[in-house]
């Protein structure tokens, strides 16, 4: 029975959060050892993450099956709009914490090491000359190269942004209730999601094994897979996102005036779009 005008759901007591936090908490703990070189790493970001797995699905399973049974009204929607809208920006906010570090480096740091300041520079690091990528002034005779733009990374660029495209079909033809338009759109999403994901991975063992670009490859190296490979699991997320998305689709889940869902899943693949603009402008480009 749906909810009556001017009410408003409020959720039974969930115990998801309470297998959420010790899952996420091992996941971080245990990518935080493995970065370090511990033992114990990597098993327990594994449990971590099949925990948070867990926890995800069930407690998905149990929103879509409130929503679905009619629980939800138009002030349920507003909340869930206003969440999701704190959400992409507390991204924003995550993303430009590392770009910050970026714009740091190289506007700053660099310059100061390498004696635009003369009166600082000879304290900090005397007589070292850098420029953008560097390793950093301990590292000068590291052997790598840096990643350039062509061919993967501009190859990837059209595939995310080709992927924005089809999304937008999907959700113009799901406004106008053309379900078989939102499938095949919503379909070739995530499949150039997962094959971004696909190539980005053989553009990091390429770069690990080919050009000697590592994690540990100073502020340019740590930068690089920080950016990037944290914008690469936003891309999977994402992209499960829209599969459960699609999935939800095949079973009738959305109508022309109540998708919300499916919204919320577009807005969030938009974003991962607009940061791969600006990674691949200021990690590959410039």
């Amino acid at each position: 029975m749906s909810q009556a005008e001017g009410s408003y759901y409020v959720p039974h007591e969930s115990r998801w959060p309470v297998f959420g936090v010790p899952g996420i908490a091992l996941l971080m703990a245990g990518f935080s050892v493995y970065l370090n070189g511990g033992n114990w790493g990597v098993p327990t970001m594994v449990l971590g993450a099949i925990i948070t797995l867990i926890m995800t699905v069930m407690w998905f399973r149990d929103v879509i099956h409130e929503s679905v049974s009619g629980k939800y009204n138009a002030q349920v929607d507003v909340s869930f709009r206003q969440g999701m809208a704190w959400f992409i920006f507390s991204e924003v906010m995550f993303f430009g914490a590392f770009f910050g570090a970026l714009f740091y480096a190289r506007v700053f740091s660099i310059p100061w090491l390498s004696g635009a300041d003369p009166a600082t520079s000879q304290f900090l690091w005397d007589s070292v000359v850098l420029s953008w990528p560097t390793a950093g002034p301990g590292m000068l005779d590291l052997d790598y190269t840096a990643m350039g733009a062509w061919f993967l990374p501009t190859l990837n660029t059209i595939i995310l942004l080709t992927s924005g495209v089809t999304l937008t079909w999907a959700h113009h033809a799901i406004k106008e209730n053309h379900r078989r338009q939102v499938v095949i759109g919503l379909a070739l999403t995530v499949a150039l999601g997962f094959l971004f994901s696909s190539i980005q991975a053989y553009e990091y063992f390429y770069a690990w094994d080919e050009l000697n670009l590592r994690m540990d490859t100073g502020i340019y190296g740590s930068l690089f897979y920080m950016l990037t490979g944290f914008h690469g699991v936003h891309v999977i997320i994402g992209a499960l996102t829209l599969l459960v998305i699609l999935l939800r689709v095949l079973k009738g889940h959305f109508t022309a005036d109540n998708h919300f869902g499916f919204e919320a899943a577009a807005w969030y693949w938009h974003f991962v779009d607009v940061v791969w603009l600006g990674l691949f402008v200021f990690v590959y480009v410039i």
